[in-house]
């Protein structure tokens, strides 16, 4: 009988504390209809413990699941992190907790478990929770989803992170996985829309000379470079940037709050990998009169009137 795992979309906000942030968290965004690679989540209990080997139950338990997500087929997974108070409005825990990517195989994805587990005391783990005066015990759940292969991928705010503006939508894109953002090996391109009125205030191509992608061997990712034509092209058309903004809002009314979303486009579908709370999102000023047009060009160009 299998105890110690859910699909994804039988969870709800309430199911945190057995399941950890991620997972809930995924359960809420197919709750609202928002389309998002299906997988199962692992419970905390099924922990056995730090330097401790995986119960045999538990390792027989996330075969089956990975079987049924697979119909039988070794399907390639994501393996993160889903730890009791992840991706929270107190904290995200962003960077904090291991992700393996292109997992394939049952024996693989139990190892990739492992290394989520042990992430729970890394030292900047460690650090992180002391940092936030967190002196609850760690608990970690793992979430296990069928991966995306990305033709583009990208983070977006479902408020403008820097002015706390929350009329706006910040969008940043690249080529394949977001793994070459994350990095820091390329630049992304950025978007600021109008949540309102869908009007694209601020459009900035970046330098995108390297991507990652599946192995057409099977084993993993593979890091490529960008046909020369493609790296300082824009990765996302005005439909794409409208969907996402439609998104946007939908995460938004059904979270209550701004969000920091991972999304992932391919085959034309748009996909949500994550959604959490942004968590520190800045204090609103009160709006200047408008400036005109001309201003606003001549400001740009550093030109005075």
């Amino acid at each position: 009988m299998i105890v110690h795992t859910r699909w994804l979309s039988e969870l709800r906000r309430a199911d945190e504390p057995q399941f950890g942030g991620k997972s809930a968290g995924l359960g809420e965004l197919l709750a609202a209809g928002v389309r998002v690679p299906p997988g199962f989540a692992l419970a905390c209990a099924a922990y056995p413990g730090r330097d401790q080997p995986m119960p045999a139950a538990v390792r027989s338990e996330i075969s089956a699941r990975y079987a049924e997500l697979g119909d039988g087929s070794e399907a390639g997974v994501a393996v993160r992190s889903s730890a009791v108070g992840e991706d929270s409005a107190e904290a995200t825990f962003a960077g904090q907790q291991e992700t393996v990517l292109w997992v394939r195989g049952a024996g693989a994805v139990c190892d990739a478990v492992g290394i989520c587990w042990a992430s729970l005391y890394s030292d900047t783990t460690v650090a992180y929770r002391a940092q936030l005066g967190d002196e609850r015990e760690p608990a970690m759940g793992v979430t296990v989803q069928r991966m995306v292969d990305a033709e583009v991928a990208g983070v977006m705010f479902t408020c403008n992170p820097i002015s706390g503006d929350r009329s706006m939508v910040a969008i940043n894109a690249s080529w394949g996985l977001g793994v070459a953002v994350v990095a820091g090996e390329v630049t992304p391109d950025d978007w600021l829309v109008s949540k309102v009125t869908g009007e694209i205030v601020r459009e900035r191509t970046g330098s995108k000379a390297v991507e990652y992608a599946s192995d057409p061997a099977g084993a993993g990712m593979t890091r490529r470079e960008v046909a020369a034509e493609r790296q300082d092209a824009s990765c996302l058309d005005r439909e794409a940037i409208a969907a996402l903004v439609e998104l946007a809002r939908t995460i938004e009314r059904h979270s209550g709050c701004p969000q920091d979303v991972e999304w992932a486009l391919a085959g034309g579908e748009l996909f949500v990998l994550q959604s959490r709370p942004v968590t520190a999102v800045p204090e609103q000023r009160p709006a200047r009169a408008p400036e005109s047009a001309l201003s606003l060009v001549m400001k740009t160009f550093g030109a005075r009137r």
